[in-house]
């Protein structure tokens, strides 16, 4: 066992050791920093799910401008972010663990927004590729050190309501992209560019935003920063004071020196390895149909006899349900083991593909893009946050990140193989096999060990 006194760089002062660092935050049972931050880090995951949802509602008429083949749009608007993504995720998110998740939230975001206003630069097939791969890269990477961030932040007993909140700022902006590109892209020839720039200037505001939040004190105490740690931990405590919120004594509690010095190779030793792989298979499948709906549907209705327009309307009214799904889950995160929340929200899924791939009529596919973004806001959040908690702080961001990134597989498979899967059989059967693979992912989820309520020490173990 290693000591909490013992530190990885400088003298802390007298009385400050990681493990009470540790126990005075797990003893805050509420969030007390500036609630100001939360939204700070909301606008970040905005512009994350703007960026998701514009391109597909941008690429028809980017199509059409380029004069792009089908495989080509497809190849443009998913396949090669989505492998910025995954490089991003996999590659920033290991840094983070080393340099710490402050400065490295700054850089993510920054890239972000230089690679959306490139993206509305493009002058063709090439130079929107090399774009939109830059602009994956920032979004994986953020999308990543986002959830970290807060994990590490937020108390045991509400990280999953406070994880949801900020979701929730965050999942509006795939609630508001149909609606914004509605007013732009059919109306406007350079309309799927203003998109772009709008989305860099929200990453823009994000990033001058985020200068005032903290480092994450659990990342600054097991690095030896213990000084630091405290400086944060005492404003927590502080504002558990001026809300006139007792603190019981701190429980203290020796962290194992796994904590202290945990390779990368580490997460492939158990009980990482298995974590690994349950996750990996999680988000593959789940990723499958996440992105074969968000970035084929309004092009895959439009060739099925729907307008442009309209089939952005229909997505758009339906895509209320990403903040009703993310409220609710705000509600519930923290009261239900994530594991079965997230096969629920699964189910949930299932059941607006079904009735996308009816298209019984324009009420029924309406109310199935509804189901379908209820499920999103209800899934996304709730498995980011389990995916944070089940491993270590020195190794935290890099299991989410390899977790997240070559899951992201899967959305590359899913948005290349539905188009195939549907001209080679029929609407509905597509996006059927794209639910199935939606509730696959679910009954993967239930493999997992429980988190809810649990100190992240406790759950790494």
């Amino acid at each position: 066992m290693t000591s909490g006194n013992e530190t990885d760089g400088g003298t802390a002062s007298a009385g400050l050791s990681t493990d009470s660092i540790l126990a005075r935050m797990d003893r805050i049972p509420v969030w007390t920093l500036p609630r100001s931050y939360l939204a700070i880090i909301g606008i970040g995951y905005f512009f994350t799910f703007f960026d998701i949802a514009d391109i597909g509602y941008t690429m028809p008429a980017i199509a059409k401008q380029f004069r792009l083949t089908g495989s080509e749009a497809l190849f443009v608007a998913l396949a090669v972010g989505l492998v910025g993504y995954a490089v991003g995720s996999i590659v920033i998110g290991g840094i983070s663990d080393r340099l710490g998740r402050y400065r490295v939230l700054i850089a993510t975001l920054t890239i972000t927004a230089i690679g959306s206003f490139l993206d509305a630069t493009a002058t063709g097939v090439v130079t929107l590729t090399i774009w939109r791969f830059v602009t994956g890269i920032g979004v994986g990477a953020d999308l990543n050190l986002v959830s970290t961030y807060i994990g590490e932040l937020a108390p045991a007993r509400r990280r999953g309501r406070i994880s949801t909140l900020t979701f929730l700022v965050g999942i509006l902006g795939q609630a508001v992209t149909p609606f914004v590109a509605l007013a732009l892209v059919p109306n406007f020839s350079y309309g799927w560019r203003l998109m772009f720039v709008l989305g860099g200037l929200i990453a823009t505001i994000g990033v001058v935003a985020r200068f005032k939040l903290p480092e994450s004190p659990r990342w600054l105490a097991l690095h030896g920063r213990l000084d630091e740690a405290d400086k944060v931990v005492r404003q927590m405590e502080q504002g558990a004071a001026r809300r006139g919120i007792p603190l019981a004594e701190p429980q203290i509690t020796e962290v194992s020196a796994e904590h202290h010095t945990f390779p990368y190779r580490a997460l492939f030793a158990r009980p990482y390895g298995t974590r690994l792989g349950v996750l990996v298979a999680m988000w593959f499948f789940w990723y499958i149909g996440n992105y074969a709906f968000l970035g084929d549907a309004a092009s895959l209705l439009s060739a099925h006899g729907t307008s442009i327009a309209d089939s952005i309307l229909f997505l758009g009214i339906g895509a209320v349900g990403y903040p009703v799904g993310a409220i609710i889950m705000a509600v519930i995160a923290d009261r239900v083991e994530r594991r079965l929340l997230i096969f629920g929200s699964t189910i949930v899924w299932l059941a607006g593909m079904i009735l996308i791939g009816s298209m019984a009529s324009n009420a029924i596919l309406t109310l199935g893009s509804f189901l379908a973004s209820l499920a999103l806001g209800l899934y996304l959040q709730v498995a980011y946050t389990y995916t944070a908690e089940l491993f270590p702080t020195r190794a935290r961001s890099s299991g989410f990140s390899l977790s997240d990134g070559i899951g992201h597989g899967g959305g590359a498979v899913g948005a290349l193989l539905l188009p195939t899967v549907i001209g080679a059989t029929s609407f509905f059967i597509g996006f059927l096999g794209i639910g199935i693979t939606g509730l696959i992912a679910g009954l993967i989820a239930l493999l997992g060990p429980r988190t809810s309520g649990r100190r992240l020490e406790d759950v790494s173990h």
